[in-house]
């Protein structure tokens, strides 16, 4: 097994473990709470229910390695959009008044990677689909 391999593994789960802890903070934290806040921010309420449930699921299913291609390009768009309606105005490393995107965009860049090297053989995706080669 190459070291790119466990490099890729442990970045797929720490990915995974992160977005898993976000979307059960939100359902902790009270999920319509989330909506109001994102009813406040102008985006549609239901979008929170719909991004915790994207960062629950996907997060077990990124740490396992099922569907990572699809979960990570999900949680590319979500880390975009957090930068560009949430955290962009404060700049990379915060103002003083919030913190900045760079963790928004350090997990973009991770799921980014994750998209364009999803073929792990330390996946479930690589038992269930590897290709017979024969």
């Amino acid at each position: 097994m190459k070291k790119t391999e466990v490099g890729v593994f442990i970045l797929r789960v720490f990915l995974g473990l992160s977005f898993f802890i976000h979307g059960v903070s939100k359902f902790q934290s009270g999920i319509s709470n989330t909506a109001s806040w994102f009813d406040s921010i102008g985006l549609p309420g239901f979008m929170a229910y719909a991004v915790a449930i994207i960062e629950l699921i996907g997060g077990l299913l990124l740490i396992i390695g099922f569907g990572t291609r699809y979960i990570a390009v999900l949680f590319l768009f979500i880390m975009i959009g957090a930068i560009i309606k949430v955290k962009f105005a404060a700049g990379f490393m915060g103002n003083g008044q919030g913190a900045g995107y760079e963790l928004e965009l350090a997990f973009a860049v991770m799921a980014g990677f994750l998209f364009l090297n999803s073929n792990s053989t330390l996946s479930l995706d690589s038992k269930l689909f590897a290709k017979n080669q024969q």
